[in-house]
């Protein structure tokens, strides 16, 4: 697809994208159970050597090394280049100053980025706005228009047949 050729880099969602969001209480890194959302483990093992691999979070419960650690718990951390939260960045998705910020910290141009998310509000308008590609990950298939997402896929199997 040529929408892919000037991608650089790749942006993930962490909750519900890479690692399943269980809404337990307080930071992920501290629940009993963490698990990778299926199929996202054999899509990074993929994607993680073409592309930047970053991962970006607005939840409320946990900073950029909370995040790191439960990605440690399922080995997740080994795929990403680079992990930023909303805490350090100083926005919160879906202000296109968030996207806009990680484009800066890895001085690359916004519309050389992919974000790859669950939600649209959250991580599809905003990416846009900021000039970015994106894919919604609806693994609900809801019967609806998302107008900003360029793609959506409604597994992770479908991410990885687009780069192949």
């Amino acid at each position: 697809m040529s929408i892919f050729r000037s991608v650089k880099v790749l942006i993930f969602d962490w909750g519900d994208t890479i690692m399943q969001d269980f809404k337990l209480p307080g930071s992920m890194c501290d629940w009993d159970i963490v698990a990778w959302m299926p199929g996202a483990e054999t899509a990074l093992k993929i994607l993680a050597a073409n592309f930047t691999c970053v991962i970006a979070t607005s939840a409320d419960h946990s900073e950029t090394e909370e995040m790191i650690k439960a990605l440690k718990r399922v080995g997740a951390d080994q795929y990403f280049h680079h992990f930023y939260s909303s805490k350090q960045l100083g926005f919160k998705k879906p202000d296109p100053r968030f996207f806009e910020a990680i484009s800066t910290q890895l001085n690359i141009n916004c519309e050389r980025c992919m974000m790859i998310g669950n939600l649209y509000e959250k991580d599809i308008v905003g990416a846009k706005s900021a000039g970015m590609q994106t894919i919604l990950f609806d693994q609900r298939k809801q019967d609806v228009d998302f107008p900003d997402a360029d793609i959506v896929i409604n597994s992770m199997d479908e991410l990885v047949n687009m780069f192949r």
